[in-house]
């Protein structure tokens, strides 16, 4: 988890999803074939064009991403960035990896290092926008926590790479230098991600839906140092899985959001820290 792009740290069509009661649903894809589209790529990581179960077609789209590829910089143990102003560009790809169009963001909706690993940016389009004119449909972020032997896909819009393993299980907590993330999603061998997979889209390859966001990976064997995180179970015993990656899971994010994709840190069932 180096600074993104120098370092070792981390679409699918989408399932069909329920929209909010009198809002227009957002257009499904028809199948969970896993591809480019729905990705982005930033200047130094990559990221997902997502919605939420409840979204709808008019809501203001999002961006998924990793907080340590937030533009500011790498949020320190306990920071929390809230609905921080931001300009930045995403190139928004094509199913097979071709340039499509280049998205802005009006704000960093949400950015932490602290439990998880993740950065919101709200865009300064619709979701029905994107797909009138790009074809593009989002990623749906799963509700539901991710199963252990799930078949996944990492998704990098940066490197127009597609990683494919399986969830070899969670690692209670996962240390890495000065940051703790808790109940992190460890990959099988197949998912030796690198520099600029930062923030790619953990795809469950069966429904589509996005069930954690790409971070890390032990590099070389150390022992809960910067690019080589460690796992600590709840008695407190330290392991290190050598050349074995991590994501952080999303599935609590949806309950942070309310209708027209507002972002709310005190509504029911958010768990996400808060400043």
């Amino acid at each position: 988890m180096k600074k993104p792009l120098i370092g070792v740290l981390a679409t699918a069509l989408i399932a069909g999803a329920t929209a909010l009661a009198g809002a227009s649903p957002v257009q499904a894809a028809p199948t969970a074939t896993v591809t480019f589209a729905g990705t982005v790529g930033l200047s130094n990581c990559s990221g997902s064009l997502v919605r939420m179960p409840g979204s709808a077609a008019s809501d203001p789209a999002l961006v998924l991403s990793n907080g340590h590829c937030l533009e500011s910089g790498m949020p320190g143990p306990g920071e929390v960035v809230l609905n921080q102003p931001s300009s930045r560009t995403f190139t928004l790809l094509s199913a097979t990896g071709g340039r499509l169009a280049t998205l802005r963001a009006t704000k960093v909706v949400y950015g932490a290092m602290t439990d998880t690993d993740v950065s919101i940016y709200q865009l300064n389009t619709s979701y029905s926008s994107i797909q009138s004119r790009y074809g593009i449909a989002p990623l749906t972020v799963a509700a539901g926590h991710p199963v252990q032997g799930t078949s996944i896909k990492v998704v990098s819009g940066y490197w127009k790479k597609i990683y494919s393993c399986s969830i070899d299980g969670f690692a209670y907590r996962l240390k890495e230098g000065d940051w703790t993330f808790k109940d992190s999603v460890r990959y099988t061998s197949g998912c030796d991600v690198i520099g600029g997979t930062s923030g790619s889209p953990v795809v469950d390859a069966s429904s589509g839906q996005v069930v954690a966001v790409n971070n890390t990976i032990n590099e070389s064997g150390e022992r809960c140092t910067l690019d080589n995180p460690c796992e600590v179970d709840q008695s407190g015993a330290v392991t290190v899985h050598q050349g074995i990656g991590y994501a952080q899971e999303t599935y609590g994010i949806p309950a942070c959001f309310a209708a027209g994709n507002r972002f709310d840190l005190t509504l029911p069932g958010c768990t996400l820290p808060r400043p």
